[in-house]
């Protein structure tokens, strides 16, 4: 439920200015789920929405651009990965590792230490060569299925 949930937050802040939890609290009610203030206000800094100002109107509620990518992010923007030592690296498509790494960093894994993201590719540092080979295998499949 809670996917689903959050998934409809994302889904309702793309296609409508929504400005405040009130409002947004509302639509979501529409949509059929009721949900209290403190559970919107825990999706929301899960989802690390933020408001933004658009064309000078009231700030309005978005999310971060890693989320605005369409499909899959695994599937879509990751294209291959490997390892050296305890640094895995995933090659990108163009323009998508920052949004990549920014995921991965959000899963807050504790065999990562952490990411340096360039244009297409992406260096995951890890704790051991073990935890660096076994994540390249683990995120090879990952891309395949599209989840851990």
């Amino acid at each position: 439920m809670k996917k689903e949930r959050q998934d409809a937050i994302l889904e309702l802040i793309a296609k409508e200015e929504i400005p405040t939890q009130e409002v947004l609290r509302d639509r979501m009610a529409v949509l059929g789920f009721d949900v209290t203030q403190a559970t919107l206000s825990r999706d929301i800094r899960e989802l690390k929405l933020t408001k933004e100002r658009r064309s000078g109107r009231r700030a309005c509620y978005t999310a971060p651009v890693w989320q605005g990518i369409t499909g899959n992010i695994w599937q879509g923007a990751a294209l291959r990965t490997d390892y050296a030592g305890n640094t895995a690296v995933i090659h990108c498509r163009t323009g998508t590792a920052q949004a990549v790494a920014a995921v991965l960093d959000a899963m807050h894994r504790e065999d990562v230490v952490g990411t340096i993201a360039g244009d297409d590719t992406i260096f995951v540092l890890l704790r051991t060569e073990t935890l660096a080979r076994e994540f390249a295998l683990s995120f090879a499949k990952l891309m395949e299925t599209g989840g851990f």
